[in-house]
Order: structure tokens, then sequence, then C-alpha cells
């Protein structure tokens, strides 16, 4: 079995982890070591210095799945999620929506 090779030197890490922290972008550090973009990010990913984005809605808020807003209902609604059966079936903008009802009710 071959043995791996290394992508980044030990100085190529620590250069690359002290010109992100000093505030180059990751397309700029992909032209300068020669590596792709994504490349670049799985390195500052492994080394603890990049953090993606959240991903947001058009309106700015945050993502929320479903299993959340159901488990939101439930706990709202005061019962178990295993009493929750078929809300997982529902489209997100009804438990959006029975989620609101049931805050707006004080539940």
């Amino acid at each position: 079995m071959a043995e791996k090779t290394a992508n980044y030197t030990e100085e190529q890490a620590k250069q690359l982890g002290e010109l992100f922290t000093a505030g180059k972008n990751v397309d700029e550090l992909a032209t300068k070591f020669g590596k792709s973009t994504r490349s670049i990010i799985a390195k500052l990913s492994r080394m603890g210095l990049y953090k993606a984005k959240e991903r947001t809605t058009k309106n700015g808020t945050v993502i929320e799945h479903k299993e959340v807003l159901i488990a939101k209902i439930c706990k709202a609604a005061n019962f178990s999620v295993d009493q929750a059966g078929g809300l997982d079936k529902a489209n997100k903008q009804c438990l959006i929506n029975i989620l609101a009802a049931l805050n707006a009710k004080g539940v």
C-alpha cells in the first residue's frame, strides 16, 4: 500500500493559518498556494479556523429543519415527538404556521 503524500507541509499550513487570520480571503490563498478553493477551505476547517456561513432564507432568517420545528411544536403542545405522528409529512410552511399559532396563544 502506498504512503499518503501530504497536501500541505507543516510550514505551508502554518503560513496558511497566519494569512487567513490576518484577513486574506480563501480565493487569494488558493492562488498563492496553487490549490483549489475547496482544498484551502478543507484545510482551514481541519485547523479549526474556517467556519461556513450559516445558511439563511431570502429574508435573512436562519433556516430551521422540519425536525427542529416538530420538536418545538411538541414542546409547546406538551406532548412527545412519538405522539406527533404524521407531522413529519406536513410541509414546512404548515409547521411554521402551527408553531406560530401555538406561540400566539401562549401555549
